[in-house]
């Protein structure tokens, strides 16, 4: 028995419990964020401004105006042509992503206002099997277009994908000139054309639809290619700069247009929109 051992008053001394969930950790920097801070601060890390990836709806909910959004297609779910199995059935995986994003697809689309400018929106969800492209991700994002197209209004297009989705093999790789069609007519009949490229935005959604903006935006430090940095490295067999697919690595070197804050990007939407719808003549629509 230590001879300088105090007795523990236990009324006094009881161990403090922190309850769970108060507190965030950075992915890229590791400062650790009071939640309600987190939250208030649109989901961005103070210390190093790190944009954290966010749902569908939050990201409606920041772009589009109080009520405005009308969510179109909301009835269309994916189907197994392929009856994929891996460790899990495909649909397994579907009804989990479900379950986990408390949506139907890994995209929402709709028409909606951004500072009183009439939209279509199509807004890509990460959470839903990391954003990637299955035939209805690819079908919905036409018939925004379409939309787009018979109401002569913008179309933009939010994006956050791993790429193709396997579980669908050549239905998913199908989409990428399905969107790049109708993304064609939307050109030819002079309707401006929007891509914002959140993290992360990679493999046939890279390649396709997302680089195609008349106006192409990004959220900064958002990974942005096709291939991951490690194979690009293997492959050439080169040491890649630090910044490699960020953002603004992308737009020092003229692949993209803009690197937006996100409390600044409604803002900049509307003043684009604006800007391009204004500025065409109504014999030109």
């Amino acid at each position: 028995m230590p001879w300088f051992k105090k007795p523990i008053d236990t009324q006094t001394h009881r161990k403090v419990k922190i309850p769970e969930g108060l507190w965030v950790k950075c992915t890229l920097c590791k400062e650790i964020i009071y939640r309600k801070e987190f939250e208030k601060n649109l989901k961005i890390c103070p210390k190093c401004n790190y944009h954290f990836r966010i749902g569908a709806r939050e990201r409606i909910a920041l772009t589009a105006d109080t009520n405005s959004f009308e969510e179109m297609d909301s009835h269309l779910t994916p189907n197994d042509p392929l009856e994929f199995k891996d460790t899990v059935a495909y649909m397994g995986r579907i009804k989990a992503s479900e379950k986990k994003s408390s949506l139907k697809e890994a995209v929402v689309t709709g028409r909606a206002a951004i500072n009183r400018q009439p939209v279509v929106l199509a807004i890509m969800d990460f959470s839903f099997m990391g954003g990637s492209m299955g035939s209805v991700v690819g079908e919905k994002i036409v018939r925004a277009a379409e939309r787009s197209i018979t109401e002569k209004l913008p179309l933009i297009v939010f994006t956050s994908s791993g790429g193709a989705r396997m579980q669908e093999g050549i239905y998913s790789l199908m989409q990428m000139a399905k969107v790049s069609s109708v993304i064609a007519v939307l050109k030819e009949e002079l309707i401006p054309y929007i891509t914002v490229l959140t993290d992360p935005t990679f493999g046939g959604v890279s390649a396709s639809f997302a680089m195609l903006g008349d106006i192409i935006i990004a959220e900064p430090r958002s990974l942005i290619g096709f291939a991951g940095a490690r194979v690009i490295q293997q492959t050439i067999n080169r040491q890649l700069p630090e910044d490699f697919q960020q953002a603004e690595f992308l737009l020092k070197n003229g692949l993209i247009d803009k690197v937006v804050h996100r409390r600044d990007l409604k803002t900049t939407l509307s003043n684009i929109v604006r800007i391009l719808t204004s500025n065409v003549p109504d014999v030109l629509r």
